[in-house]
C-alpha cells in the first residue's frame, strides 16, 4: 500500500510547470520590432515571439525554411515565390483569438506598412523603418502579390544578392493582419507594440520596465511546444548582480557577463560557460556632421590617439581581438591585410596641427550605463578614452545616458563621440556596410557616422548586384579601406560571446550574432 502511493506523492512533483528565468541587461524599447534596431528589442520580440519566412542557420551557416517552407528564384534574380507553410497558428492571447492561420495577407501586411507610405499603417511608426529604410527595401522591392492564400511572390527593381539573408532579419518578422485590422479598428494600433502576437515559440504574457518581461509557451507553435512551460526576462543591467542571481538559481541563464565573471564560473561546479566567436564590432561612432569631426584630419588623430591594446586588456580582460576596421576576422570578405591605426599621440597632434587645431578641441563621448557584450564596462571605456584624447589636446566630456534614450538620440545625430556595437543577422558582409555606411542609412539613423559619400554608397550597391562572391569581396576591400581612410570609426574590438548557464541547462548554444533561441533550452 505504501509502495503504491509513492506515484501518488510525486505526481504534483512531476506535473509542476518549468519556468526558465533567463538575466538579460535591459528593457526592449518595445515589442513591434520593425521600428528598433538595438539586439536587447529583437532577442525580446523577433526571436521569442515571431519568425521570418527564412531563418538564418547559423550553426551550419546557411538559410533554412522558416515560416516559408520552401522559395524558388527566378533566372535574372528578380522573382522570389515563397510556399507558406500550412496551418501555422497565430498566438492566442487574453487581447487576441486569431480565426484563422497564417496565410499570405500577414505577409503582405508586414511588409507593405514599412514601405508604402499610403499604407493605414505606415504612420504608426513615430520614427519610421530603420532597418528597412536602411536597406533600402523602398527602392529595392518592385511589388510584392499573393498567388493564392499560400504563396508570396516579391518582385524586385533589381537583382540583389542580400535580399534572401535579409529576409532572415529580425525586421522581417510577420506580424497578424487580422490583429492589425482589429486594433485600427478601435483605434489602437499602437497596441501592437505593447501587446504583441506573433507565431513564435512563446507568447506574450506582460512587461514591466526595467523589471521582467514575461511569456508561457506557444503549445501551437509549429516547430514543436517549448522544452520549458514559461519565461522570464529578467531586467538586471548590472553584471555583478546577473551573476549572483545566477549563483542563487534565481536565474538559469545570464547573459553578456564580464570577462572577470566568467573566469569566476570556470571555477564554479554549478555552472557552465557557453560561447563562440561573436559576429560582432565595437566601435566609437565619430559623427562627421559635427565640426570639427567632419575632418578626416580630426577623425584620424582621435584613432591614432587611443592606446586600444591597454583598452582591451583593461574592459575586455584579454577575452576579445582587437578591430581594425568594421568586419569581424570571420567575415568571408574580412581585409585582414588591412591594417589599423597604431598608437602614435604624436602623429595625431601633427594631423590637428594640420587641421588648425593645434591648440585641441572640446567635444563628449556617449555611452551607456550599464555593461553588455559589446561594451563590458562603459565607464571604464569612457574614461581611458577621455585620458588618451586629453593628451592630444582633446578635452572630451562624459556623458552616461539610459541605453533607450542613449538609442533615440544617437539616431537623431545628436553625438559627437559614441560607444556603440554592430552584431550582424546573417554572416553576410552587406549586413555591416548597408546599416552603418550608406547614405539611406543616415535618412534613417542607424548610420552612427553620420557619413555619405557617393563613392562609398556606389561602392555598396555594387556589392549587392552580383552573386559572385569573389568579385563581391574585391569589392568590399575597396570600401573597407576607404572607410578605414576616412577614419569614421574608432574600432575598438571582436568579443567572444560567452553566456553563463546553471549545470542544469540543456540545449542552450550562444549564437554569433547575439540572437536568443530558447526554443529547445530544458531544466
Amino acid at each position: 500500500m505504501r509502495l503504491a502511493a509513492l506515484p501518488l506523492l510525486f505526481a504534483p512533483l512531476l506535473s509542476q510547470a518549468a519556468t526558465l528565468s533567463v538575466c538579460s541587461e535591459a528593457s526592449p524599447e518595445g515589442f513591434d520590432v520593425v521600428q528598433y534596431n538595438s539586439l536587447t528589442t529583437t532577442n525580446a520580440a523577433a526571436d521569442l515571439l515571431m519568425n521570418r519566412l527564412v531563418e538564418f542557420d547559423a550553426a551550419a551557416g546557411k538559410l533554412v525554411p522558416g515560416l516559408a517552407e520552401r522559395w524558388e528564384v527566378s533566372a535574372d534574380g528578380l522573382h522570389y515565390r515563397f510556399s507558406l507553410r500550412p496551418g501555422v497558428q497565430f498566438h492566442h492571447t487574453d487581447y487576441f483569438t486569431p480565426s484563422r492561420p497564417l496565410n499570405a495577407d500577414d505577409v503582405l501586411f508586414s511588409f507593405q506598412r514599412m514601405l508604402d507610405p499610403a499604407h493605414p499603417w505606415h504612420k504608426v511608426a513615430k520614427s519610421g523603418y530603420p532597418h528597412a529604410q536602411s536597406m533600402q527595401l523602398p527602392a529595392l522591392i518592385q511589388s510584392i502579390t499573393k498567388d493564392g492564400e499560400q504563396q508570396v511572390v516579391f518582385t524586385l527593381n533589381h537583382a540583389d544578392a542580400t535580399f534572401l539573408a535579409t529576409l532572415s532579419m529580425g525586421f522581417a518578422s510577420i506580424y497578424s493582419a487580422e490583429y492589425a485590422a482589429q486594433l485600427l479598428q478601435a483605434g489602437t494600433p499602437e497596441r501592437l507594440n505593447s501587446a504583441p502576437v506573433g507565431t513564435g515559440p512563446f507568447v506574450f504574457k506582460r512587461f514591466q520596465k526595467d523589471a521582467a518581461v514575461r511569456y508561457s509557451a506557444n503549445a501551437e507553435y509549429f516547430a514543436g511546444k517549448p522544452a520549458v512551460d514559461g519565461l522570464v526576462l529578467a531586467i538586471t543591467p548590472d553584471a555583478n548582480v546577473r551573476l549572483q542571481k545566477l549563483k542563487r538559481g534565481e536565474c538559469q541563464i545570464a547573459l553578456s557577463p564580464k570577462p572577470l565573471d566568467v573566469q569566476a564560473a570556470r571555477q564554479d561546479a554549478a555552472l557552465r560557460i557557453s560561447e563562440t566567436p561573436a559576429f560582432m564590432t565595437a566601435f566609437v561612432g565619430i559623427n562627421s556632421q559635427h565640426p570639427p569631426l567632419d575632418k578626416p584630419q580630426v577623425r584620424q588623430a582621435i584613432n591614432l590617439a587611443f592606446d586600444k591594446a591597454s583598452y582591451l586588456k583593461a574592459v575586455f580582460e584579454d577575452s576579445a581581438t582587437p578591430a581594425s576596421g568594421p568586419y569581424p576576422p570571420n567575415t568571408w570578405s574580412y581585409a585582414k591585410e588591412l591594417p589599423g591605426y597604431p598608437h602614435d599621440p604624436a602623429k595625431a597632434k601633427a594631423l590637428l596641427a594640420e587641421a588648425g587645431l593645434a591648440n585641441g578641441f572640446k567635444t563628449t563621448i556617449w555611452t551607456r550605463p550599464s555593461g553588455s557584450l559589446l561594451n563590458p564596462n562603459p565607464a571604464l571605456g569612457a574614461q581611458l578614452l577621455q585620458a588618451d584624447l586629453a593628451k592630444v589636446g582633446i578635452q572630451a566630456e562624459i556623458r552616461v545616458i539610459e541605453w533607450g534614450e542613449l538609442i533615440r538620440r544617437a539616431k537623431a545625430g545628436e553625438h559627437d563621440l559614441l560607444f556603440m556595437g554592430w552584431a550582424g543577422d546573417n554572416g553576410d558582409p552587406d549586413n555591416f556596410l548597408t546599416p552603418q555606411f550608406s547614405c539611406a542609412s543616415v535618412q534613417s539613423g542607424l548610420n552612427f557616422a553620420r557619413y555619405c559619400d557617393p563613392q562609398l554608397d556606389q561602392l555598396i550597391t555594387a556589392c549587392k548586384a552580383t552573386a559572385d562572391q569573389a568579385a563581391r569581396s574585391a569589392l568590399y576591400l575597396k570600401a573597407q579601406t576607404l572607410i578605414q581612410q576616412q577614419a569614421l570609426w574608432l574600432p575598438l574590438a571582436h568579443p567572444t560571446a560567452f553566456t553563463l548557464l546553471r549545470s542544469n541547462v540543456q540545449g542552450y548554444r550562444s549564437n554569433p550574432f547575439g540572437r536568443l533561441d530558447l526554443s529547445r533550452v530544458s531544466l
